[in-house]
Protein backbone atom coordinates (compact mmCIF):
# COMPACT_ATOMS: atom_id res chain seq x y z
CA UNK A 1 0.00 0.00 0.00
CA UNK A 2 1.05 3.40 -0.87
CA UNK A 3 -0.19 6.13 1.58
CA UNK A 4 0.47 9.64 0.28
CA UNK A 5 -0.23 12.79 2.10
CA UNK A 6 -0.97 15.70 0.33
CA UNK A 7 -1.38 19.33 2.32
CA UNK A 8 -1.54 22.81 1.31
CA UNK A 9 -3.37 25.95 2.92
CA UNK A 10 -7.14 26.95 1.68
CA UNK A 11 -7.16 27.62 -1.48
CA UNK A 12 -3.82 26.31 -2.44
CA UNK A 13 -4.87 23.53 -5.17
CA UNK A 14 -4.73 20.49 -3.30
CA UNK A 15 -8.30 19.49 -4.65
CA UNK A 16 -6.95 19.66 -8.40
CA UNK A 17 -3.88 17.67 -7.48
CA UNK A 18 -5.82 15.03 -5.62
CA UNK A 19 -8.03 14.82 -9.33
CA UNK A 20 -4.94 14.91 -11.31
CA UNK A 21 -3.77 11.64 -9.51
CA UNK A 22 -6.82 9.56 -9.48
CA UNK A 23 -7.01 10.81 -13.22
CA UNK A 24 -3.49 8.91 -13.54
CA UNK A 25 -4.42 5.51 -11.27
CA UNK A 26 -7.55 3.16 -11.99
CA UNK A 27 -11.11 4.17 -9.79
CA UNK A 28 -10.44 0.88 -8.06
CA UNK A 29 -7.02 1.37 -6.69
CA UNK A 30 -7.28 4.39 -4.50
CA UNK A 31 -9.20 5.66 -1.15
CA UNK A 32 -8.99 9.40 -0.47
CA UNK A 33 -9.42 10.95 3.34
CA UNK A 34 -10.33 13.92 3.80
CA UNK A 35 -8.67 15.56 6.50
CA UNK A 36 -11.93 17.92 7.10
CA UNK A 37 -13.84 14.79 8.25
CA UNK A 38 -11.85 14.32 10.84
CA UNK A 39 -12.67 17.49 13.12
CA UNK A 40 -13.64 17.27 16.47
CA UNK A 41 -17.14 15.83 17.76
CA UNK A 42 -18.92 18.92 19.02
CA UNK A 43 -22.22 17.05 20.03
CA UNK A 44 -21.63 18.37 23.54
CA UNK A 45 -21.38 22.33 23.17
CA UNK A 46 -24.19 24.43 22.22
CA UNK A 47 -24.38 25.72 18.67
CA UNK A 48 -23.00 28.93 19.35
CA UNK A 49 -19.91 27.43 20.99
CA UNK A 50 -19.89 25.49 18.38
CA UNK A 51 -20.08 28.40 15.75
CA UNK A 52 -16.90 29.84 17.29
CA UNK A 53 -14.84 26.88 16.03
CA UNK A 54 -11.09 28.07 14.15
CA UNK A 55 -11.37 25.37 11.30
CA UNK A 56 -7.96 26.18 11.25
CA UNK A 57 -6.10 25.20 14.37
CA UNK A 58 -4.34 22.12 14.64
CA UNK A 59 -6.21 21.94 17.93
CA UNK A 60 -9.68 21.26 16.13
CA UNK A 61 -8.76 18.14 14.59
CA UNK A 62 -8.85 14.73 16.05
CA UNK A 63 -5.59 13.64 15.21
CA UNK A 64 -5.50 9.80 17.21
CA UNK A 65 -9.05 8.71 15.32
CA UNK A 66 -7.50 9.95 11.95
CA UNK A 67 -3.97 8.25 12.42
CA UNK A 68 -5.56 4.86 13.82
CA UNK A 69 -7.70 4.87 10.41
CA UNK A 70 -5.26 5.04 8.10
CA UNK A 71 -2.61 2.86 10.12
CA UNK A 72 -6.00 0.31 10.32
CA UNK A 73 -6.04 0.76 6.05
CA UNK A 74 -2.71 0.27 5.82
CA UNK A 75 -2.68 -3.49 7.48
CA UNK A 76 -5.74 -4.18 5.15
CA UNK A 77 -8.81 -3.31 7.66
CA UNK A 78 -11.75 -1.11 6.17
CA UNK A 79 -13.11 1.85 8.78
CA UNK A 80 -15.71 4.00 8.92
CA UNK A 81 -14.56 7.54 7.99
CA UNK A 82 -16.71 10.19 9.71
CA UNK A 83 -18.77 13.00 8.23
CA UNK A 84 -18.60 16.52 9.16
CA UNK A 85 -21.38 19.45 9.02
CA UNK A 86 -20.37 22.98 9.02
CA UNK A 87 -23.86 23.65 9.46
CA UNK A 88 -23.91 22.55 12.93
CA UNK A 89 -20.28 22.35 13.24
CA UNK A 90 -20.42 18.70 14.36
CA UNK A 91 -20.00 15.26 13.85
CA UNK A 92 -23.04 13.92 11.66
CA UNK A 93 -24.22 10.30 13.18
CA UNK A 94 -23.38 8.96 9.21
CA UNK A 95 -19.80 6.98 8.07
CA UNK A 96 -18.50 6.47 4.95
CA UNK A 97 -17.14 2.86 4.31
CA UNK A 98 -13.89 3.11 3.22
CA UNK A 99 -11.74 -0.27 1.81
CA UNK A 100 -8.35 -0.50 1.73
CA UNK A 101 -6.79 0.58 -1.56
CA UNK A 102 -3.68 0.24 -2.99
CA UNK A 103 -3.49 3.92 -2.96
CA UNK A 104 -4.50 5.50 -0.18
CA UNK A 105 -4.85 9.81 0.11
CA UNK A 106 -4.79 11.95 3.18
CA UNK A 107 -5.88 15.43 1.63
CA UNK A 108 -5.74 18.58 4.20
CA UNK A 109 -4.42 22.20 5.07
CA UNK A 110 -2.69 19.98 8.16
CA UNK A 111 -1.82 16.82 6.83
CA UNK A 112 1.89 16.71 7.45
CA UNK A 113 1.26 18.24 10.76
CA UNK A 114 1.27 15.62 13.19
CA UNK A 115 4.01 13.34 13.31
CA UNK A 116 2.16 10.23 13.94
CA UNK A 117 0.33 10.99 11.21
CA UNK A 118 3.13 11.94 8.86
CA UNK A 119 5.18 8.68 10.08
CA UNK A 120 2.54 5.84 8.32
CA UNK A 121 3.00 8.33 5.24
CA UNK A 122 5.40 7.15 2.12
CA UNK A 123 5.09 10.05 0.11
CA UNK A 124 4.33 13.61 1.40
CA UNK A 125 3.10 16.43 -0.77
CA UNK A 126 2.94 20.05 -0.40
CA UNK A 127 0.61 21.99 -2.41
CA UNK A 128 1.71 25.41 -2.42
CA UNK A 129 0.50 28.84 -4.17
CA UNK A 130 1.16 33.07 -3.75
CA UNK A 131 -1.06 34.20 -0.75
CA UNK A 132 -2.48 36.76 -3.15
CA UNK A 133 -3.84 33.85 -5.54
CA UNK A 134 -4.89 31.81 -2.48
CA UNK A 135 -6.94 34.52 -0.89
CA UNK A 136 -8.98 35.14 -4.61
CA UNK A 137 -9.99 31.40 -4.85
CA UNK A 138 -11.13 31.26 -1.47
CA UNK A 139 -13.24 34.43 -2.43
CA UNK A 140 -14.36 33.06 -5.62
CA UNK A 141 -14.92 29.68 -4.09
CA UNK A 142 -17.13 30.99 -1.04
CA UNK A 143 -19.11 33.98 -2.56
CA UNK A 144 -19.87 31.34 -5.24
CA UNK A 145 -20.93 28.12 -3.35
CA UNK A 146 -21.43 29.35 0.47
CA UNK A 147 -22.85 33.02 -0.42
CA UNK A 148 -20.21 34.68 1.59
CA UNK A 149 -20.32 38.22 1.48
CA UNK A 150 -16.66 39.47 0.62
CA UNK A 151 -16.42 41.69 3.50
CA UNK A 152 -16.48 39.02 5.64
CA UNK A 153 -14.24 36.84 3.74
CA UNK A 154 -11.84 39.46 3.56
CA UNK A 155 -11.89 39.88 7.73
CA UNK A 156 -12.11 35.94 7.95
CA UNK A 157 -8.31 36.08 5.80
CA UNK A 158 -6.87 38.77 7.48
CA UNK A 159 -8.03 37.30 11.28
CA UNK A 160 -7.95 33.76 11.07
CA UNK A 161 -6.62 32.21 7.65
CA UNK A 162 -3.58 33.80 7.42
CA UNK A 163 -2.38 33.84 10.70
CA UNK A 164 -3.17 30.54 11.15
CA UNK A 165 -1.84 29.75 7.60
CA UNK A 166 1.81 31.48 9.04
CA UNK A 167 2.16 29.54 11.94
CA UNK A 168 0.81 26.24 11.91
CA UNK A 169 0.51 25.22 7.87
CA UNK A 170 3.70 26.61 6.01
CA UNK A 171 5.66 25.72 8.37
CA UNK A 172 5.17 21.82 7.29
CA UNK A 173 6.38 22.24 4.05
CA UNK A 174 9.27 21.80 5.26
CA UNK A 175 8.43 17.87 5.71
CA UNK A 176 7.54 17.76 2.19
CA UNK A 177 9.01 15.27 0.08
CA UNK A 178 7.69 17.13 -3.30
CA UNK A 179 6.18 20.60 -3.43
CA UNK A 180 4.20 21.57 -6.24
CA UNK A 181 4.27 25.24 -7.03
CA UNK A 182 1.50 27.16 -8.20
CA UNK A 183 -0.95 24.00 -7.22
CA UNK A 184 -2.66 21.65 -9.83
CA UNK A 185 -2.04 24.50 -12.50
CA UNK A 186 1.63 23.35 -12.38
CA UNK A 187 1.66 20.53 -15.35
CA UNK A 188 5.14 19.99 -15.26
CA UNK A 189 5.51 19.51 -11.39
CA UNK A 190 2.17 16.85 -11.34
CA UNK A 191 3.48 15.06 -14.40
CA UNK A 192 6.58 14.54 -11.81
CA UNK A 193 4.58 13.86 -9.20
CA UNK A 194 2.51 11.26 -11.47
CA UNK A 195 4.98 9.44 -12.48
CA UNK A 196 7.16 8.79 -8.78
CA UNK A 197 3.36 7.62 -7.83
CA UNK A 198 2.79 4.70 -10.95
CA UNK A 199 6.59 4.35 -10.45
CA UNK A 200 6.06 3.49 -6.35
CA UNK A 201 2.88 1.29 -7.60
CA UNK A 202 4.85 -1.00 -10.01
CA UNK A 203 7.43 -1.31 -7.69
CA UNK A 204 5.00 -2.22 -4.36
CA UNK A 205 2.95 -4.97 -7.08
CA UNK A 206 6.20 -6.43 -8.24
CA UNK A 207 7.76 -6.49 -4.23
CA UNK A 208 4.16 -7.06 -2.99
CA UNK A 209 4.81 -5.17 0.05
CA UNK A 210 4.77 -1.27 0.76
CA UNK A 211 6.98 0.78 -1.79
Amino acid sequence: MLIIGIAGGTGSGKTTVVQKILQSLPADTVAVIPQDSYYNDQSDLPLEVRKKTNFDHPDAFEWDLLSAHIDALRHGHSIEQPTYSYLTCTRLEETIHVEPREVIIVEGIMTLYDKKLRDLMDLKIFVDAEPDERLLRVIERDTAERGHPLEMLMTKYRNVLKPMHDEFIEPTKLYADIIIPNGGENARAVAMMQLYILSALTQQRLTGGRA
